[in-house]
């Protein structure tokens, strides 16, 4: 093999590092005036980029690495999926687990309606070209893929844990719903839609999740007890770390390959490696994983919106688009109007919902709270970009009207939501929030982001054993624990069963070695 033929190449991958370098560089000297968040560096430079690679080659191309559904699917989305499932707090994830599954699951799935059945009624009148049965409903599941970061970035998750919670569970939940219900529309058969077809694509939908779910805890698991009863790290601590990186990778690859749910799968091991494996681990493997998953995310995250940057100006897409431009930009009209109603269609009822369970009034969400949780949601990013070069293009090309419109219709979705909105949501939510609500001087707090490599949320602090803590309160009855507070009382019972049956067999804190390295108690962090 000659190196010298790869060389186009090589000058490709050379430039993009030194512009992913260069957004860290960038994104650095704006921390303290925060009023735009990484992905909106990384868009803008892109789009800068872009502009340059279309001057340069005089209007042929405007971007240096030509786009692959495997390398994002494959690759970029793994470490950013499991650095959330990682690095969240698990005690608030799990104590607002219903709610956060009332909005990530169910408020998906009545979105993927309004939109999917909006777009159907709305675009007829359009002509954009011939669009399927299927390409309807892979646009619900597109467009209903959101990107809360820049919410999260401003909300401080010590004042507003509740709040903060819901945002981040939500955000996760709706990506692996969104690519969930992708997945089953490309398995279902709609040349003849009835009852049974119906009853096949909810019986998918269940099974990817439910299925998915399962694999990711089976694997996290058995990590943990291979490293619990092997205790690599007695030799070597870089064998921890690569059994830990290999198996969090291997749940994802095999899920894709018995065509399951990746997302859902590479999360959930995720929190079940951040649970009992971590904690087996020696100190020093504790400190590298912690930040080798979450810079892993971190530059994975970069590298997906600089690339959309630069391939929104792509000519050969938007020479369809230039030929009706109004068209384009109705489409585009229409699409973030669905969103902004398929949004808040789900957020103020269910927040209803919601409320009506609560028995706590500071549980409760008020008016402003609930317009926080439906602006989060606005933003569409890298996993709609993903979804939509999956559904209307092959390598980022197309050649059909239509196809192109809908990717052109995309990237200005992503691109208005992700800037205009990013750039007003620090200003909305301190104007709704109360000031105390905010860190000092408008500048997020440490634990304000779950994907920076700077901000780790392991939130091990919280792990405080239930049923310890309050062990001298007098308890109600179980039946009457769980009709009333029914989050509070499952997890109360799986606290009990953990430390009974799992912990023993697959570690976790309390059941782990002491640091052959050194002769202090492990970090908490």
């Amino acid at each position: 093999m000659e190196i010298g033929s790869n060389n186009d190449e090589l000058y490709s991958i050379t430039l993009f590092v030194v512009l992913i370098s260069g957004c860290i560089v960038i994104g650095h000297l704006l921390e303290k005036n925060r009023w735009i968040n990484d992905s909106i560096t990384a868009l803008l430079t892109g789009l800068c980029s872009g502009m340059i690679i279309l001057l340069t080659t005089k209007g042929k191309s405007s971007r240096i690495l030509e786009f692959d559904e495997q390398l994002f699917f494959i690759y970029l989305l793994p470490p950013i999926i499991f650095n959330a499932g990682f690095q969240v707090k698990k005690k608030q994830f799990f104590r607002n687990f219903m709610t956060i599954m009332l909005f990530g699951a169910v408020g998906t799935l009545i979105s993927f309606c309004i939109i999917s059945f909006g777009a159907k009624l709305l675009f007829a009148s359009l002509d954009i070209g011939a669009l399927e049965l299927r390409d309807y409903l892979a646009i619900g599941a597109i467009f209903s893929a959101t990107d809360s970061v820049c919410t999260l970035q401003v909300l401080n998750q010590d004042d507003t844990p509740l709040l903060y919670s819901l945002v981040f569970g939500e955000g996760v939940v709706n990506d692996a719903t969104s690519i969930v219900l992708f997945n089953a529309i490309q398995r279902v058969d709609l040349s003849h839609v009835n009852s049974k077809i119906a009853a096949q694509f909810v019986g998918n939908f269940l099974t990817l999740f439910v299925t998915s779910t399962l694999l990711g805890i089976v694997i996290g698991l058995l990590c943990a007890y291979l490293i619990k009863k092997l205790y690599l790290g007695r030799h070597s601590t870089d064998r921890e770390v690569a059994l830990m990186m290999l198996m969090a990778y291997l749940s994802y690859v095999m899920s894709e390959m018995f065509k399951l749910s990746g997302i859902l799968t590479v999360f959930f091991c995720g929190i079940v490696m951040s649970h009992y494996t971590w904690h087996n681990v020696t100190q020093s493997s504790r400190t590298t994983t912690k930040h080798a998953f979450a810079t892993l995310s971190f530059v994975a995250e970069i590298f997906i919106f600089l690339y959309v940057g630069m391939d929104a100006l792509d000519i050969e897409k938007w020479k369809f688009a230039s030929d009706s431009p109004g068209k384009s930009i109705a489409v585009s009209a229409v699409l973030f109007g669905l969103v902004l109603v398929g949004r808040a269609s789900f957020v103020f009822p269910l927040s209803f919902a919601s409320n009506f369970a609560r028995k706590s009034k500071s549980d409760k969400f008020d008016l402003k709270q609930q317009v926080t949780i439906w602006w989060a949601g606005l933003m569409r990013g890298a996993v709609s970009m993903a979804l939509a070069y999956n559904q209307f293009a092959r390598s980022g090309h197309t050649q059909q009207p239509g196809n192109a419109i809908m990717i052109t219709s995309t990237i200005t979705v992503v691109l208005f939501s992700t800037i205009v909105f990013g750039l007003m949501t620090k200003p909305l939510v301190k104007f709704l929030l109360h000031p105390p609500m905010l860190p000092e001087n408008g500048i997020p707090s440490e634990t304000a982001s779950p994907r920076s490599f700077l901000t780790p949320l392991l939130g091990n602090e919280e792990e405080v054993e239930v049923g310890k803590e309050n062990s001298n309160i007098h308890r109600p009855s179980s039946l009457r624990m769980l009709l009333t507070t029914p989050a509070y009382t499952i997890h109360h019972y799986w606290r009990k069963f953990d430390d009974a049956v799992m912990r023993p067999v697959f570690g976790g804190r309390g059941f782990t070695r002491l640091d052959p390295v050194s002769s202090e108690e492990p970090s908490v962090y």
